[in-house]
Protein backbone atom coordinates (compact mmCIF):
# COMPACT_ATOMS: atom_id res chain seq x y z
CA UNK A 1 0.00 0.00 0.00
CA UNK A 2 1.87 3.19 -1.03
CA UNK A 3 1.52 5.76 1.48
CA UNK A 4 1.10 9.69 1.25
CA UNK A 5 4.59 11.70 1.89
CA UNK A 6 4.03 15.19 3.18
CA UNK A 7 6.28 18.03 2.14
CA UNK A 8 9.49 18.08 4.16
CA UNK A 9 11.08 20.95 2.17
CA UNK A 10 9.96 24.65 1.88
CA UNK A 11 10.17 24.10 -1.98
CA UNK A 12 7.54 20.99 -1.86
CA UNK A 13 5.68 23.10 1.14
CA UNK A 14 5.37 26.55 -1.44
CA UNK A 15 4.65 24.03 -4.19
CA UNK A 16 1.50 22.07 -2.42
CA UNK A 17 0.17 25.65 -0.99
CA UNK A 18 0.35 27.21 -4.91
CA UNK A 19 -1.17 24.61 -6.33
CA UNK A 20 -4.14 24.50 -4.11
CA UNK A 21 -4.58 28.22 -5.25
CA UNK A 22 -4.05 27.44 -8.88
CA UNK A 23 -6.80 24.49 -8.58
CA UNK A 24 -9.39 27.34 -6.99
CA UNK A 25 -8.36 29.66 -9.96
CA UNK A 26 -9.50 26.15 -12.54
CA UNK A 27 -12.82 24.65 -10.42
CA UNK A 28 -15.73 26.22 -9.25
CA UNK A 29 -15.88 26.48 -5.60
CA UNK A 30 -18.89 24.20 -5.02
CA UNK A 31 -16.70 21.77 -6.60
CA UNK A 32 -12.90 21.81 -5.03
CA UNK A 33 -12.17 19.09 -3.18
CA UNK A 34 -11.11 21.09 -0.08
CA UNK A 35 -12.94 23.83 1.84
CA UNK A 36 -13.32 27.36 1.32
CA UNK A 37 -12.15 27.81 5.24
CA UNK A 38 -9.44 26.28 4.11
CA UNK A 39 -8.64 28.63 0.68
CA UNK A 40 -9.01 31.64 2.80
CA UNK A 41 -6.41 30.68 5.28
CA UNK A 42 -3.61 29.46 2.67
CA UNK A 43 -4.48 32.78 0.86
CA UNK A 44 -3.88 34.68 3.82
CA UNK A 45 -0.53 32.45 4.73
CA UNK A 46 1.15 31.58 1.51
CA UNK A 47 2.48 35.12 0.73
CA UNK A 48 4.07 35.51 4.45
CA UNK A 49 5.34 32.32 4.12
CA UNK A 50 6.98 32.74 0.78
CA UNK A 51 8.40 36.04 1.52
CA UNK A 52 10.17 34.62 5.16
CA UNK A 53 11.68 31.85 3.03
CA UNK A 54 12.98 34.71 0.10
CA UNK A 55 14.24 36.80 2.94
CA UNK A 56 16.00 33.81 4.66
CA UNK A 57 17.42 32.77 1.36
CA UNK A 58 18.99 36.24 0.83
CA UNK A 59 19.85 36.58 4.50
CA UNK A 60 21.76 33.61 4.16
CA UNK A 61 23.66 34.87 1.02
CA UNK A 62 24.32 37.81 2.51
CA UNK A 63 25.67 35.68 5.70
CA UNK A 64 28.08 34.08 3.03
CA UNK A 65 29.65 37.24 1.71
CA UNK A 66 30.25 38.57 5.24
CA UNK A 67 31.78 35.53 6.24
CA UNK A 68 34.32 35.81 3.27
CA UNK A 69 34.88 39.42 3.96
CA UNK A 70 35.42 38.92 7.68
CA UNK A 71 38.00 35.99 7.05
CA UNK A 72 39.66 37.59 4.48
CA UNK A 73 40.39 40.96 6.90
CA UNK A 74 41.35 38.56 9.96
CA UNK A 75 43.82 37.21 7.77
CA UNK A 76 45.66 40.77 6.64
CA UNK A 77 45.20 42.26 10.30
CA UNK A 78 47.08 39.13 11.66
CA UNK A 79 49.95 38.97 9.14
CA UNK A 80 50.17 42.73 9.93
CA UNK A 81 50.34 42.70 13.57
CA UNK A 82 52.34 39.30 12.74
CA UNK A 83 54.91 41.45 10.94
CA UNK A 84 55.46 44.33 13.45
CA UNK A 85 55.68 41.89 16.35
CA UNK A 86 58.41 40.44 14.34
CA UNK A 87 60.41 43.66 13.50
CA UNK A 88 60.29 44.72 17.04
CA UNK A 89 61.83 41.37 17.54
CA UNK A 90 64.28 42.13 15.21
CA UNK A 91 65.35 45.65 16.32
CA UNK A 92 65.67 44.59 19.92
CA UNK A 93 68.73 41.53 18.76
CA UNK A 94 70.21 44.26 16.73
CA UNK A 95 70.33 46.52 19.98
CA UNK A 96 68.29 49.33 18.28
CA UNK A 97 65.52 49.36 21.39
CA UNK A 98 65.65 47.54 24.63
CA UNK A 99 64.14 44.61 25.40
CA UNK A 100 61.70 46.11 28.33
CA UNK A 101 59.68 47.74 24.93
CA UNK A 102 58.45 44.10 24.95
CA UNK A 103 56.05 44.97 28.19
CA UNK A 104 54.36 48.17 26.28
CA UNK A 105 52.61 45.27 24.52
CA UNK A 106 51.90 42.91 28.02
CA UNK A 107 54.84 40.69 26.80
CA UNK A 108 57.74 39.57 29.23
CA UNK A 109 60.93 41.50 28.39
CA UNK A 110 62.71 38.18 27.92
CA UNK A 111 59.82 36.74 25.35
CA UNK A 112 60.62 36.48 22.23
CA UNK A 113 58.07 34.34 21.17
CA UNK A 114 55.15 35.61 18.99
CA UNK A 115 51.45 35.97 20.74
CA UNK A 116 48.57 33.39 19.65
CA UNK A 117 46.50 35.63 16.80
CA UNK A 118 44.55 32.17 15.44
CA UNK A 119 40.94 33.21 17.03
CA UNK A 120 39.21 36.54 16.29
CA UNK A 121 39.16 36.85 20.14
CA UNK A 122 42.83 36.50 20.25
CA UNK A 123 42.81 38.79 17.15
CA UNK A 124 40.66 41.20 18.85
CA UNK A 125 42.43 41.22 22.39
CA UNK A 126 46.41 40.94 21.56
CA UNK A 127 45.59 43.72 18.31
CA UNK A 128 44.39 46.48 21.12
CA UNK A 129 46.83 45.75 23.47
CA UNK A 130 49.90 46.35 20.64
CA UNK A 131 48.12 49.05 19.00
CA UNK A 132 47.35 51.18 22.52
CA UNK A 133 51.10 49.73 23.67
CA UNK A 134 52.69 51.22 20.86
CA UNK A 135 51.23 54.38 20.64
CA UNK A 136 52.03 55.25 24.35
CA UNK A 137 55.61 54.25 23.95
CA UNK A 138 55.39 57.01 21.18
CA UNK A 139 53.93 59.42 23.24
CA UNK A 140 56.80 59.04 25.70
CA UNK A 141 59.46 59.79 23.24
CA UNK A 142 60.56 55.97 21.68
CA UNK A 143 61.15 56.01 18.68
CA UNK A 144 58.45 54.22 16.55
CA UNK A 145 58.64 50.68 15.04
CA UNK A 146 58.34 50.98 11.56
CA UNK A 147 57.87 48.96 8.55
CA UNK A 148 54.96 48.40 8.94
CA UNK A 149 54.15 51.28 11.33
CA UNK A 150 51.37 51.30 14.06
CA UNK A 151 49.45 53.95 11.96
CA UNK A 152 49.36 50.93 8.88
CA UNK A 153 48.77 48.10 12.01
CA UNK A 154 46.05 50.24 13.04
CA UNK A 155 44.50 50.64 9.60
CA UNK A 156 43.95 46.70 9.18
CA UNK A 157 42.88 45.90 12.90
CA UNK A 158 39.88 48.44 12.36
CA UNK A 159 38.98 47.04 9.20
CA UNK A 160 38.75 43.89 10.97
CA UNK A 161 36.46 45.00 13.69
CA UNK A 162 33.98 46.88 11.10
CA UNK A 163 33.60 43.70 8.81
CA UNK A 164 33.34 41.67 12.46
CA UNK A 165 30.68 43.82 13.61
CA UNK A 166 28.93 43.55 10.08
CA UNK A 167 29.10 39.87 10.38
CA UNK A 168 28.20 39.54 13.66
CA UNK A 169 24.82 41.64 13.04
CA UNK A 170 24.12 39.57 10.19
CA UNK A 171 24.56 35.96 11.92
CA UNK A 172 22.04 37.78 14.36
CA UNK A 173 19.36 38.46 11.61
CA UNK A 174 19.97 34.94 9.72
CA UNK A 175 19.16 33.50 13.19
CA UNK A 176 15.70 35.82 13.79
CA UNK A 177 14.61 34.67 10.24
CA UNK A 178 15.95 31.21 10.88
CA UNK A 179 13.39 30.78 13.95
CA UNK A 180 10.72 33.17 11.82
CA UNK A 181 11.10 30.89 9.10
CA UNK A 182 11.02 26.99 11.45
CA UNK A 183 7.81 28.78 13.20
CA UNK A 184 5.93 29.46 9.77
CA UNK A 185 6.99 26.01 8.83
CA UNK A 186 5.06 24.39 11.40
CA UNK A 187 2.43 26.49 10.45
CA UNK A 188 2.11 25.33 7.01
CA UNK A 189 3.08 21.57 7.71
CA UNK A 190 -0.34 21.78 9.67
CA UNK A 191 -2.54 23.64 7.11
CA UNK A 192 -1.24 21.29 4.14
CA UNK A 193 -2.18 18.21 6.51
CA UNK A 194 -5.82 20.00 6.84
CA UNK A 195 -5.69 20.87 2.84
CA UNK A 196 -5.04 16.95 1.75
CA UNK A 197 -6.82 15.32 4.57
CA UNK A 198 -10.12 17.20 2.96
CA UNK A 199 -8.85 16.81 -0.30
CA UNK A 200 -8.80 12.66 0.37
CA UNK A 201 -12.02 12.93 2.12
CA UNK A 202 -13.69 14.63 -1.14
CA UNK A 203 -12.57 11.28 -2.65
CA UNK A 204 -13.74 9.34 -0.37
CA UNK A 205 -16.49 7.86 -2.31
CA UNK A 206 -13.98 6.67 -4.99
CA UNK A 207 -12.00 3.47 -5.76
CA UNK A 208 -8.69 3.88 -4.84
CA UNK A 209 -6.66 3.92 -8.06
CA UNK A 210 -9.57 6.81 -9.04
CA UNK A 211 -8.90 8.35 -6.13
CA UNK A 212 -5.17 8.31 -5.89
CA UNK A 213 -5.43 9.99 -9.24
CA UNK A 214 -7.62 12.73 -8.21
CA UNK A 215 -5.86 13.24 -5.63
CA UNK A 216 -2.44 13.68 -7.24
CA UNK A 217 -4.31 16.21 -9.78
CA UNK A 218 -4.47 18.48 -6.57
CA UNK A 219 -0.55 17.70 -5.48
CA UNK A 220 -0.95 15.20 -3.36
CA UNK A 221 2.13 12.92 -3.44
CA UNK A 222 1.87 8.74 -2.55
CA UNK A 223 5.39 6.75 -2.37
CA UNK A 224 5.00 3.21 -3.25
CA UNK A 225 7.22 1.46 -0.93
CA UNK A 226 10.04 -1.14 -1.84
CA UNK A 227 7.88 -3.94 -1.91
CA UNK A 228 5.62 -2.21 -3.91
CA UNK A 229 6.52 -1.95 -7.82
CA UNK A 230 2.81 -1.94 -9.40
CA UNK A 231 -0.54 -0.97 -9.03
CA UNK A 232 -1.30 -4.94 -8.37
CA UNK A 233 0.82 -4.74 -5.31
CA UNK A 234 -1.98 -1.79 -3.87
CA UNK A 235 -4.20 -2.67 -0.99
CA UNK A 236 -8.09 -2.26 -1.36
CA UNK A 237 -7.94 -0.05 2.36
CA UNK A 238 -7.45 3.23 2.05
CA UNK A 239 -3.99 4.97 1.81
CA UNK A 240 -1.72 5.48 4.53
CA UNK A 241 -0.76 9.07 5.64
CA UNK A 242 3.17 8.67 6.79
CA UNK A 243 5.50 11.73 6.34
CA UNK A 244 9.32 11.98 5.73
CA UNK A 245 11.79 12.92 8.67
CA UNK A 246 12.31 16.68 9.24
Amino acid sequence: MPYRRLPNTDSARLRALKKAVEMSKEIPPFRLAFSMKTLVKIQAFLPVFENAISHQRQTLANQNEKARANQETARKARLYLTHFLKVMNMAIIRGEIPPETRTFYGIASDDSSLPSLTTENELVAWGKRIIDGEEYRIRKGSSPVTNPTIAVVKVRYEKFLDTRNHYKTINRRVNECVNRTSDMRSEADELIALLWNEIENGFSSLGEDEKRASCEKYGLTYVFRRNETSKQDLSPTLFGTEQENQ
